[in-house]
């Protein structure tokens, strides 16, 4: 039987910061019969990333639907086992390789090998802490406070603000301080350590559509796409000559809860790493700080 005539529209109980999100709205117009690439068009996103949201909406619903969330839970144990070893796994070896030697090292070179070992185990805290962001992130224990800030007050281990491209160090974000900062530091650590490694790098920002892009570009040699897939997706990869972390993946897990999306284009001269996030912040909550958890 179909809806009863002069019924509420099913969407009508579904809560307003849901359907508003920019990313469910292109989603919801391919699902209603527009084209993919029209509707990429028009929200200014590319249609192959479309295409995955409208493939994870469809799988999410048929999940609900049927009542058959095991494979999901399945999936979320796995990616965090994966993450966990994947994020501790190397700077745990070079700590045990500096405490073998200096088991072996003579008493004039162990200052020197301690001071080693003392990188090393800073490193891995800093691998424990991002790990326990993103199994939050995943877990939907991360809280978003988004505040309008400028882009200039974002990036000061980065950058000077003078040398911010396009519409430079005013832009205006409604982001969550912290977390973005996080952000934009990952995707500036991994232009800057990409190999081979770029003559210059910059950061830039721009209107691009309902978006607010930040693009960190380096100059040079393009990235081999290998080591860019095992950026993004870390743990689709067991090589550590990759020489990567779970970096670009958090940054994508906390864009997401921005209500954004991370990527990167490149071609023979230049590799730019984006981010975007909704220009305007959310029409419920204009000009004041909200909070937001994805569960």
């Amino acid at each position: 039987m179909g809806d009863t005539p002069g019924a509420p529209s099913p969407l009508a109980e579904v809560r307003p910061e849901i359907t508003s999100d920019p990313r469910v709205a292109a989603v919801m117009e391919v699902l209603s019969g527009a084209r993919l690439e029209d509707v990429a068009a028009e929200h200014a996103v590319e249609a192959m990333l479309l295409r995955r949201w409208v493939r994870g909406f469809v799988e999410a619903g048929v999940s609900q639907v049927t009542n058959r969330p095991v494979g999901d839970v399945a999936r979320e144990r796995d990616r965090f086992l994966a993450t966990f070893m994947h994020g501790l796994r190397s700077p745990l070896a070079v700590a045990q390789m500096w405490v073998g030697l200096l088991k072996d090292s003579p008493d004039d070179a162990r200052p020197e090998v301690l001071d080693h070992l003392q990188e090393t185990l800073d490193q891995l805290n800093t691998r424990a802490s991002e790990v326990e962001l993103l199994t939050a992130a995943l877990l939907g224990r991360v809280t978003v406070r988004p505040d309008d800030v400028r882009l200039g007050d974002l990036t000061h281990d980065l950058v000077p603000p003078e040398r911010i491209g396009g519409d430079g160090p005013e832009t205006p974000l409604h982001v969550d301080p912290a977390l973005f900062q996080r952000i934009l530091g990952d995707l500036w650590a991994a232009a800057t350590a990409a190999r081979p490694l770029p003559r210059a790098i910059r950061l830039e920002s721009l209107r691009l559509g309902p978006w607010r892009e930040i693009r960190v570009v380096r100059e040079g040699s393009p990235v081999d796409t290998a080591v860019l897939h095992a950026m993004f997706e870390p743990f689709d990869v067991d090589n550590a000559s990759t020489r990567v972390t779970v970096g670009l993946y958090l940054a994508r897990t906390l864009t997401v809860l921005h209500g954004g999306t991370v990527g990167v284009e490149q071609d023979d001269e230049r590799t730019a790493f984006w981010v975007r996030v909704p220009a305007e912040p959310d029409s419920d909550h204009p000009r004041s700080p909200t909070e937001k958890s994805v569960r």
